[in-house]
């Protein structure tokens, strides 16, 4: 038992030094994993032919990308890719939190958004035609609440 135990150790050890200044596994790394795997399944519903013969492909081409950057010795590109991607993913999770809160609010309160820049107004429902005044670059617009 103890042998096994040894035998894993030294493993671990030289796994660590052949990784020892490469990228790793960094969270763009587990959504490219994600969605090879979900390709994966994808194309082994639709079968070998047309569609999903061209999944196999891309999955094998994803997993080429994975392997790739986990192996990468340029760790300031590969580092700068993850904190791109973390950026995008962070605005997407904020505009499903607004469209939660939205749809939260959607019976008390109706939208609207400035016809100049684009802002996003709250006015409450209920009070018919009204005058909306946008908060941020002062244009008048009318709509009904």
């Amino acid at each position: 038992m103890r042998q096994n135990e040894d035998r894993v150790k030294t493993m671990r050890e030289r796994i660590a030094r052949m990784m020892a200044g490469r990228n790793g596994n960094d969270q763009l790394n587990r959504f490219l994993l994600l969605a090879d795997v979900i390709l994966l399944l994808l194309a082994g519903l639709l079968g070998r032919r047309g569609l999903g013969s061209l999944l196999y492909f891309l999955v094998l081409a994803l997993l080429g990308l994975t392997y790739y950057r986990m192996f990468s010795r340029d760790l300031y590109r590969r580092r700068s890719e993850n904190e791109r991607y973390l950026r995008e993913k962070e605005k997407l999770r904020a505009k499903g939190r607004v469209l939660r809160e939205r749809w939260a609010q959607r019976k008390d309160y109706k939208f609207f958004t400035c016809p100049s820049c684009k802002a996003v107004m709250r006015v409450p429902r209920g009070r018919g035609k009204i005058r909306i005044v946008c908060h941020k670059c002062g244009n008048t617009f009318l709509g009904k609440s």
